[in-house]
């Protein structure tokens, strides 16, 4: 029995989840962040351009991809979701798009990391019916949009999961000390739900901001942490 399959039997009423972007360097010294504090995420990666050649500005920041083979280990623990071959917009295609962007996507993952992923955020938190469809057509369970729920409630459509909020949001640890203060009511459970992207916090300089986060919401034996699969499937929300 692996430990988040144990923390099952003692029926935690909360769960705390991340999901992060675009596998970029500054993901590495945020997974030194969530395993300082024995927190879980997933990362989305578009393994069509997983290499440093694949750069931009944000504000005076340098932005670069990490190279695939360079990535390791780096995410042991943690989770590996589809964000898409080439990070395109999934609005407004066909199969056949689908079937390029996502579904070599999707087959890269699962040689390069050995696992089949069953999630994913949408590039641009773009997506409409016909991709939404695609997806759950081949094996994609929850599909992480940007639209922020503010709330800790369980997701009713998981190919449309609304998030609780960015990390970056200014209720962010007001919404963090509700969530640990609240006991659920009786066969409730709650779900704490940020997401972002690690370069962000170089770009707005607030390192400080997440390790605060991370600290504050560490340690506690009401609380179950996990990647997004893992909290959606100790919910009974999804099988893998």
């Amino acid at each position: 029995m692996v430990e988040w399959e144990a923390d099952i039997i003692e029926k935690k009423k909360k769960l705390l989840t991340f999901s992060y972007d675009d596998g970029v360097k500054q993901d590495r010294r945020l997974v030194e962040i969530f395993n300082k504090y024995g927190l879980k995420c997933t990362f989305n990666i578009n393994t069509g351009i997983q290499s440093e050649s694949s750069e931009w500005m944000v504000q005076d920041i340098h932005v670069k991809r990490m190279e695939q083979s360079d990535i390791g280990g780096l995410y042991d623990g943690h989770e590996i979701a589809v964000h898409g071959l080439t990070h395109a917009n999934p609005a407004g295609h066909d199969e056949a798009w689908f079937e390029e962007e996502y579904g070599r996507d999707i087959e890269n993952i699962t040689r390069i990391y050995g696992r089949r992923p069953v999630g994913m955020a949408y590039a641009y938190g773009a997506y409409d019916d016909a991709v939404c469809a695609w997806l759950c057509g081949h094996g994609i369970k929850y599909g992480r949009t940007v639209d922020a729920s503010k709330s800790f409630d369980l997701p009713e459509d998981l190919i449309r999961l609304r998030p609780s909020c960015h990390h970056n949001d200014a209720e962010l640890f007001p919404m963090l000390e509700r969530f640990l203060n609240e006991t659920p009511p009786e066969g409730e459970s709650r779900l704490f739900y940020v997401w972002g992207h690690s370069y962000e916090f170089d770009a707005v300089r607030n390192w400080a901001r997440i390790e605060e986060f991370c600290a504050r919401a560490s340690g506690r034996e009401d609380v179950f942490y996990g990647t997004n699969t893992e909290c959606l499937e100790y919910l009974g929300l999804l099988k893998v």
